[in-house]
């Protein structure tokens, strides 16, 4: 390799899936960086593209499957010389993306993201009939954390706090993809979060399989809020954000934590998944609607303008009619203010896999959009609640068609939520990053309209 250079060879990424997986590449960015490779946004240039996958459900494999095939492509009619695939893809099927996707040069697990540097070495020396690069190290080998390249603009970032999961919901494929609980120390995630404070991050979202069971393995107790308060003590970053929280772990110190810090934001990501608890129990859910109602009841007396975010699945194998009408009036009961609903994916190697009574793709959708469409008047009265109102908006650029600026309120996490779109009637110009005062002036069905304040 004595005439290898790796600052004649660029290299680009393409990163599907959660923000758990944006933070695996974007230490992966940092590794080849450091390595004098030369990266690039754009594929079509790239002398390597790694595409770092999920395949949680049948949807994010196809999507996988899908962006490989199109990097493949450029291998024929572009520069590419070399395709790896890594993340949740290769780990869950590590044979078959081999077998079925001869053009891929390399493959690494969830646990060897570490070693994408020599995956890329690998993949550009290797010869003709040589046995490509695959590595799998075990979870509990991964080191958590590590220089990252931000991706995420000026405005925000994500800090991941905890990998792997204990939770063993019955449909999920999780822990078998990432391995189980392993959280890092507070003092790793803080001098982290100092990190990219000195980068000028001003919303800071914390995210794991479940954040708030963070600690357990390591003390002995959710260490959640102890976290939180310390981030707010040794740093200054102004916005605090949870998301991936379980209802039956929504302890009241965590409740007391996100009343008393004014810098933790009124925003909780919480998943219940469904609103019966026969089904609930058959997802191997821990905490059953009571639990679920007075985890959303603390919140909301303890909490001023608290925003809940959940998830539901239908069409879980034996939900009966009368179940999924249980679950559309707990939905409409909680009056959540934001809801996502999935149809059931049917996930090999998960329990669920083998239950009994599978209810078929076609119900499990057409139940989906009857929830959603319930969901849709509740969160068209909760928009509207904002209008008139003047909201503190993280400024995250200007849209040049619709000639407005554009950012996120207290209450919209990114990708997920909606956005605040909003003039400046005294010309001022914002930056991204930036706080504006926005009075809100209309609301649309997923985001708000307004004009900033001095």
């Amino acid at each position: 390799m004595s005439d290898f250079s790796r600052s004649a060879y660029t290299v680009g990424f393409v990163s599907l899936g959660c923000p758990k997986n944006l933070t695996d590449t974007e230490v992966m960015l940092a590794h080849v960086a450091e390595a004098g490779y030369v990266i690039t946004p754009e594929e079509s240039e790239a002398d390597v593209v790694i595409v770092n996958t999920c395949a949680f459900i049948e949807s994010a494999k196809k999507e996988a499957i899908d962006n490989i095939l199109d990097v493949a492509w450029l291998k024929k009619h572009a520069k590419l010389k070399a395709l790896i695939v890594t993340g949740c893809l290769p780990e869950r099927y590590r044979e078959a993306v081999l077998t079925d996707f001869p053009e891929v040069d390399a493959i690494l697990g969830v646990a060897s993201i570490h070693s994408i540097v020599e995956a890329i070495d690998k993949a550009l020396t290797r010869k003709k009939g040589q046995r490509r690069y695959a590595r799998f190290d075990p979870h509990d080998s991964l080191a958590l954390g590590g220089d990252r390249v931000i991706t995420t603009g000026d405005a925000y970032a994500y800090l991941k706090i905890a990998e792997g999961c204990n939770n063993r919901c019955s449909y999920c494929a999780i822990p078998y993809i990432r391995g189980d609980l392993r959280s890092r120390t507070v003092e790793d995630i803080v001098a982290e979060a100092k990190t990219l404070e000195e980068m000028g991050v001003k919303e800071l979202i914390l995210v794991a399989q479940d954040t708030t069971v963070y600690g357990l393995d390591l003390y002995g107790e959710y260490a959640l809020p102890r976290l939180l308060h310390a981030i707010t003590e040794e740093t200054s970053i102004p916005w605090l954000r949870l998301l991936y929280c379980y209802p039956d772990k929504i302890t009241d110190a965590l409740v007391k934590e996100m009343a008393e810090n004014p810098r933790l934001l009124p925003y909780i990501d919480m998943p219940i998944q469904h609103g019966d608890d026969t089904v609930l129990a058959a997802m191997n859910r821990h905490g059953d609607t009571a639990v679920i109602r007075d985890a959303v009841q603390r919140l909301r007396k303890n909490v001023p303008d608290v925003i809940i975010r959940t998830t539901m699945i239908t069409g879980f194998p034996g939900e009966t009619e009368a179940q999924f009408e249980n679950a559309c009036r707990f939905a409409k009961e909680m009056q959540f203010d934001c809801l996502g609903v999935f149809p059931y994916s049917l996930e090999e190697g998960t329990p669920a896999y083998d239950l009994p009574d599978r209810v078929d793709a076609q119900t499990a959708q057409d139940r989906a959009d009857i929830l959603m469409r319930q969901q849709a008047d509740i969160s068209a009265a909760k928009k509207e609640a904002f209008v008139g109102r003047t909201l503190t908006v993280l400024c995250e650029g200007y849209d040049v068609v619709a000639e407005s600026y554009f950012g996120r309120s207290a209450f919209d996490a990114p990708d997920i939520d909606g956005k605040v779109y909003f003039t400046s009637p005294s010309r001022m110009k914002f930056e991204e990053g930036s706080f504006v005062s926005v009075k809100i002036t209309e609301a649309l069905d997923y985001d708000l309209v307004g004009t900033s304040v001095l």
